[in-house]
Order: C-alpha cells, then sequence, then structure tokens
C-alpha cells in the first residue's frame, strides 16, 4: 500500500492515519470519524470500491443522489462524492454529524464563523419559524419540506420560470402560452410549465426577424401584383407551379422529339398498373401522372382534360390567378404561364426568404401586435420580480441539501468509497433491490435491471449462478413491472427453471409476482458438484428407459394392429359356384392395404437371442463377481480408502471444477452491468456466499411429527433383495476367512 493511501493531511494541516478492515478479499477504508471524512480528497482512489454509479436503480433518495450529480449526467463520481463532502463538512462545526444517519440537525452544530453558515442557519431559523416551530434547536428534513412545498406553490418562488397560471392579464398570458406553444417551456419549482428569461430573448428575436421579413411585402408594391388578393393567389400558385412547369416541359420534349410523347404520357403499363385498384381523385399514385395528356405545342385545358387528382387545385388556381390576370380562359398557354410566372417572381422570390422557425407560424399579424402591446419588458419583468427571491430559495435548498447530507451522506460513502454496508450486512447496500423467495430459500443480492439478456452477457463473469426474474404487482398493469438479478449462493438448481414462480420483496416491503424469465448457470456449492454425475447418470438412466419403454409399447401396438385388422376385414365365405371351363390365370391388383402374411416362429432364431442374453448376463455377472471379490480382498482397512477413491474418481473432477469457480465468484460484473465502475475484486467466497442465500429451516424449539398417514409403503421384494444381498455378503466373507478374522481381532 502506497504512504498516499495510508496517511493524509487535512487542509487544517492535521495528519490522517487511514484505518482499513479485509473483507471481500482487498481492503476497505473505514470512514468512523469526520476528521477521515474530511481528508476523503487525499485518499488515493486506487483503494475506492468503486469510481462511479448511476443515479438511478439504487435504494437512495433520488433527489440527495441529483443534487450530487452535479453534472447532471445521470452518474455520480468520485470528484463529485469529495465535492459534497468537503461541502458538507465545511457547514458543520464536527463533520462526525454526517456519519449518523439522521435527517435531524441541532441548529448550535452549523458553523456561524464562516459566512456561508451563517447564511445557512438563517435560512434554517426562518424556515422553523414559517412552520410555526419559531424558537426550536433542531431542524428535520419534514420542516424543509413543507416550507418548499409553500413556497414553490407561490406565484413567484425564486427559480427565474413564470407560469401562464400567475399572470392576471389575459393578453399578457396568451403571450406566454404562445411562447410555451412554439419554443416549448421548462418546469418550475411548483411542477407548472412557464418561461425564463432565456426563452422571452430567443422567442423575441425570432419575432424582430419575422416582423421585419413581413414589412418588406407593406413597402413593395410588386410583391403585391393582385393587391389585397395576393397571399390567396400566391398560395393557390404555389400549390400547382411545380407540376405546371413539369407539363409544359413535357410538352416541350415532345416538340422536340416526337418520340418522347409515349413514355411521357406514362406507358400503358402504368395504365393497368393503375386499373387494378379502386379509383378517385385520391387514389394513390394518380398524381405522378401529368397534369393533362402531352402533346407537342399543346394548351393546358383548365377544365375537361385535367388530372382528376389536380382538378380542385388547378380550379382555384385558375379562380384566383389566372382569371383575375388573364381574364376567363378554357386553356392555358405557354405565353400565358410565362406572364403568369414574371408578375408573381418578386413574390415567389421573397417567400423564399422567409425565416425558418416556429415563431413564424403565429403570422405575420400575431406578431406584430405582440411587438406592438410591448409584451417583451412585460414578462422581463414578472421574470425579474421571480428571481428577487432567488437567494431566499437558494438559502432553503441549501438547508434542504445539508440535511440530506447528513442523513444520506454516509450510506453513499459505506457504499462507495467502501462496500461495507454490503459486507458487515449490518445494512443492506444500496444497490441490493430486495429479497427474492423462491424454491425453498431466499435470496438476499438481488439488483434491478433494465434488460436480463444484455445485463447477464457482462454478469455471466461473475461466476455466480443468477436467476433473472420479471417481477410484477398483482394487480397491476404494464407499468407496475420490473426485472431483477438474484443471486443464488446456496441449496442446488435442481428446481431452478424459466417459468418457475416466486415472490420478491421490495426495500419498502412491497411483494411482487416473480417469474424465472433467463438463467445464468455456475455451480452453488461443492455439495451440489458431489452430486451432479451422479444425477446426470440417473437422467440418462430415466431417459434411455424411457425410450426402451416407449418404443416397446409402440411395438406392441403395432403388433396388435397387424393381428386384428386382417382378422376383422377377412369375408365369409361364398356359396360354391357351378364348375367352369378353366381360363388362363390373370394377375390381379394387389390390394392397397392387404396386410403380409405372418412369418412362421423360428424357434433356432429365438434359441439363439436367448443365449445370447445369457452370455451377456453371464459376462457382466463376472465381471461384478470379479470387482466385488477382488474388492473384499483387501485387508479391511483399505475397503474405506477403496470406496473413497472411487467417489472421488465420479465426482473429483465436477468437484474440481466447481471450487475453482466458487473462489473465483466476485461482485464487480453484476454491478459493472448495471452502469457501476467497481474499482476493485469485491469476492464472494463460499461462507459470505451461503450467508447471502437463507434455505427453509424449522424454527427454533419447533416440534416435528414423522408420522405421514400418506406415506409411499415399500415394496416387500426390497426388503427380501436386501437380505438376500446382506446373506450373500456375509458368505461371501465367511468363505474368504474374513469372519474369522474378525472373530480373532476381537479375542486379542
Amino acid at each position: 500500500m502506497s504512504d498516499e493511501g495510508k496517511q493524509a493531511e487535512t487542509p487544517s494541516g492535521a495528519e490522517t492515519h487511514w484505518k482499513f478492515f479485509r473483507a471481500g478479499g482487498f481492503d476497505q477504508v473505514r470512514l468512523d470519524t469526520g476528521h477521515a471524512l474530511m481528508s476523503l480528497g487525499k485518499l488515493d482512489q486506487k483503494l475506492w470500491a468503486a469510481l462511479s454509479c448511476p443515479t438511478r436503480g439504487i435504494e437512495l433518495d433520488a433527489r440527495t443522489l441529483d443534487m450530487i450529480d452535479a453534472d447532471k449526467d445521470g452518474r455520480i463520481r468520485a470528484g463529485e462524492v469529495i465535492a459534497v463532502v468537503n461541502w458538507a463538512g465545511s457547514l458543520l462545526k464536527h463533520p462526525d454529524l454526517l456519519l449518523r444517519r439522521e435527517d435531524a440537525l441541532p441548529l448550535d452544530a452549523i458553523d456561524e464563523s464562516k459566512e456561508q453558515g451563517r447564511a445557512v442557519l438563517a435560512a434554517a431559523k426562518r424556515i422553523l419559524a414559517k412552520s410555526g416551530k419559531a424558537g426550536a434547536d433542531t431542524i428535520t428534513l419534514a420542516d424543509v419540506a413543507g416550507v418548499q412545498e409553500v413556497f414553490a406553490a407561490n406565484d413567484f418562488n425564486g427559480d427565474g420560470i413564470v407560469p401562464a397560471e400567475i399572470v392576471d392579464d389575459p393578453a399578457l398570458r396568451s403571450v406566454i402560452e404562445d411562447i410555451l406553444a412554439r419554443l416549448g417551456g421548462e418546469t418550475d419549482r411548483g411542477g407548472l410549465p412557464g418561461i425564463s428569461a432565456a426563452k422571452v430573448a430567443e422567442f423575441f428575436d425570432a419575432a424582430e426577424i419575422y416582423a421585419a421579413w413581413a414589412r418588406r411585402a407593406e413597402d413593395d408594391p410588386a410583391l403585391h401584383p393582385l393587391g389585397d388578393s395576393s397571399d390567396a393567389a400566391a398560395e393557390a400558385l404555389a400549390a400547382v407551379a411545380a407540376k405546371l412547369d413539369d407539363w409544359f416541359t413535357r410538352c416541350a420534349l415532345a416538340a422536340f422529339d416526337a418520340r418522347a410523347a409515349g413514355p411521357l404520357n406514362r406507358s400503358e403499363a402504368d395504365w393497368i398498373a393503375l386499373a387494378d385498384h379502386l379509383l378517385s381523385p385520391e387514389a394513390e399514385g394518380l398524381a405522378t401522372f401529368p397534369l393533362a395528356s402531352v402533346a407537342a405545342a399543346a394548351s393546358l385545358p383548365l377544365g375537361l382534360g385535367i388530372n382528376p387528382a389536380w382538378a380542385a387545385a388547378m380550379a382555384r388556381f385558375k379562380a384566383l390567378v389566372v382569371v383575375p390576370l388573364l381574364g376567363d380562359k378554357d386553356s392555358l398557354g405557354t405565353e400565358d404561364w410565362a406572364v403568369i410566372k414574371a408578375r408573381f417572381a418578386a413574390r415567389v422570390a421573397w417567400a423564399a426568404e422567409r425565416p425558418m422557425g416556429p415563431v413564424g407560424d403565429l403570422g405575420a399579424g400575431r406578431i406584430k401586435a405582440i411587438l406592438e402591446m410591448g409584451a417583451k419588458d412585460a414578462l422581463l419583468e414578472l421574470i425579474a420580480r421571480d428571481l428577487a427571491l432567488e437567494a431566499e430559495a437558494k438559502a432553503i435548498d441549501s438547508v434542504d441539501k445539508l440535511l440530506r447530507c447528513c442523513r444520506d451522506l454516509a450510506v453513499l460513502l459505506n457504499n462507495f468509497v467502501a462496500f461495507r454496508d454490503f459486507y458487515t450486512r449490518k445494512h443492506k447496500a444500496v444497490f441490493q433491490a430486495g429479497t427474492l423467495f423462491i424454491d425453498g430459500r431466499s435470496c438476499d443480492l438481488c439488483v434491478k435491471v433494465e434488460d436480463p439478456t444484455k445485463h447477464s452477457a457482462i454478469a455471466t463473469l461473475s461466476r455466480i449462478y443468477l436467476v433473472y426474474c420479471e417481477c410484477q404487482r398483482r394487480g397491476g398493469d404494464e407499468s407496475e413491472k420490473m426485472f431483477i438479478a438474484a443471486a443464488v449462493t446456496a441449496g442446488d438448481s435442481d428446481q431452478l427453471i424459466v417459468g418457475r414462480n416466486g415472490v420478491f420483496y421490495d426495500r419498502k416491503g412491497v411483494d411482487w409476482d416473480a417469474t424465472i424469465v433467463h438463467i445464468v448457470d455456475h455451480p452453488i456449492s461443492i455439495r451440489q458438484s458431489f452430486w451432479a454425475p451422479y444425477k446426470k447418470v440417473g437422467k440418462m438412466i430415466a431417459q434411455q428407459v424411457e425410450k426402451v419403454a416407449a418404443a416397446r409399447a409402440k411395438a406392441a401396438d403395432e403388433q396388435v394392429t397387424v393381428i386384428a385388422v386382417p382378422a376383422a376385414a377377412k369375408p365369409a365365405p361364398a356359396p360354391a359356384a357351378p364348375a367352369k371351363p378353366a381360363a388362363p390365370p390373370a394377375t390381379p391388383a394387389a390390394p392397397a392395404a392387404a396386410a403380409a402374411p405372418a412369418a412362421p416362429f423360428d424357434a433356432g432364431r429365438f434359441a439363439g437371442i436367448f443365449a445370447a442374453l445369457g452370455l451377456a448376463v453371464g459376462a457382466i455377472g463376472t465381471a461384478v463377481a470379479s470387482v466385488v471379490t477382488g474388492f473384499l480382498s483387501l485387508p479391511w482397512w483399505q475397503i474405506p480408502l477403496a470406496l473413497i477413491g472411487a467417489l472421488l474418481v465420479v465426482s473429483g473432477p465436477s468437484m474440481i471444477i466447481a471450487s475453482f469457480k466458487l473462489h473465483q465468484r466476485h461482485l464487480g460484473p453484476i454491478l459493472d452491468a448495471n452502469g457501476w465502475a467497481v474499482n476493485t475484486h469485491a469476492r464472494i467466497n463460499i461462507p459470505f456466499g451461503t450467508a447471502l442465500t437463507q434455505l427453509a429451516r424449522l424454527p427454533e424449539g419447533a416440534q416435528r411429527s414423522l408420522k405421514d398417514p400418506y406415506a409411499q409403503k415399500e415394496p416387500p421384494w426390497r426388503s427380501f433383495v436386501a437380505g438376500a444381498v446382506l446373506v450373500g455378503l456375509l458368505g461371501l466373507a465367511w468363505k474368504l476367512g474374513w469372519l474369522a478374522k474378525l472373530v480373532a481381532l476381537a479375542h486379542r
């Protein structure tokens, strides 16, 4: 350990002698004194348990975490932790108060020798006075919360945000509503949407630019080719201008080359594809066809002959543009279209320069009215009145922050700088979401996860058996649902399967229905690994027996069917017919379902099968007898060793692999998958892992009756077999002289 990790100096110059405790396979700092807290910035960060954590998904007050998160990025880092410790400690005469985990603070504990301390003390006294506790010597979070609620509900609360609801003037209120609708707003302390000085400046800057653009139309007559109806005419022209240019260009190409007329009018295949649908003027694809039939030097019809998809727009164009400029015409030639474009050229250029942005959607008239009513100055005056209370609001927030530090800071430090709460188990760690009860056990290491699949990809490196559960409140909707990952560190996994149900209790004691949706399989214990090979062999044998039994049953069913069907389908004998001359034999068609004639019983074949079976059984018996004879020929003291050796040969590899994995279990990947930056190898050894999962046990002093009225009765043949085996072993021991040796040993 470096000298920097062992000791540091506080700002006052006093040397800090750090204390560490060993847990989880690494040294963890003990923050037991205020002096150690104020020296935290000097502690080598390589000795910290974690360097960052998310502000959500952990069991700590979200408002406290948001206050510590200075850059508001949703994460708390080591520098932010040091900053909040120094800030809170500097306001107290004795920083040890930060270790009490209490939200009550004596007023005389606030350091009045500093300007900021005096401001916080004055704010605390004002809060108590507003709460009806003037003269009290202790302030609590409940006192601050009550004043905050009243202060936030005031029209002006010091946040520099003015909601529309607090403005009495209807005209000014409508301006705020326009700003909120176009630019959005910010939420004030009371939870209402409002506008800030920045939003006011953004809105009126855009409004001035739009108004300047709109004023050009008032000063330039060329922008009004049709007088007061120019706006409507310009809109009607803009709706069809591109389509008109397209049609006249197609006609020019047809005049340039007659071969172009066919393709430019769309192919027959395009019409066939269109004809397959139910048609109307709004039919999909019809609008992409030309305005009218394309031909060299053609004039555009303004009535009959127009593409139905454009008929309404062209009718409006004719009424608002063509008739006022050219008179009531039935068609439009190339020269006519050129005249119209020339008359509206300045208007089109001006419209193309229209300022972009949502403010312009209010229209020139509304924007002009807002600017002329002096709304900007009025709104800025309201915001200034609100900001006049900013100092009082900050003072209240400072008291709230200090009390939250007194309550929550020690919790954060003992789950961030060290994992003391997790390893001492006096308090639950902030990342422990609750307790899962499933399969006769309770799992204490449960963390909330967003996506089980993504989380498990990293969490599997922890070497811990994890079950991922979907938790849902009984009777709740889809919003009351979450996922957890629970570490199973005791018992076995025989009955833990996807779909198994349990109950999850969160930190507030609320119960959730939990269903396993994913499993990360790792060894749970050495005992489980010892029996694993035998369970696998037993499962394999059971599966093979089931397969053989199923095959035999199927074969028996088929044999019964083969025998029964021909017998049932055999026709009754027909009466004898008069003799006829012999005819050449004909080959009749074989029936579709004719049964093959039954094969005669082959005695020799079955005798061979029985002989083979006998030889196999004899060989197996001989092998077993040889093993038993060799085993019994050992000296008596070697027999237990041989048994232990046989067990180790079978279970040893599984136990060794499990032992390696169990000694590699650590917490890091489970938290890293949730966004933590764990800075050490926080091990979960076998004794500690066993403490994290509790198996079902009868209460102390409970009475237990072993009499089960529905217990399965043992068949008598098992007793006969056991007796026969015992007699056989005794006979073999007598024959080999074992009994005589035992008697001789007993007489010595």
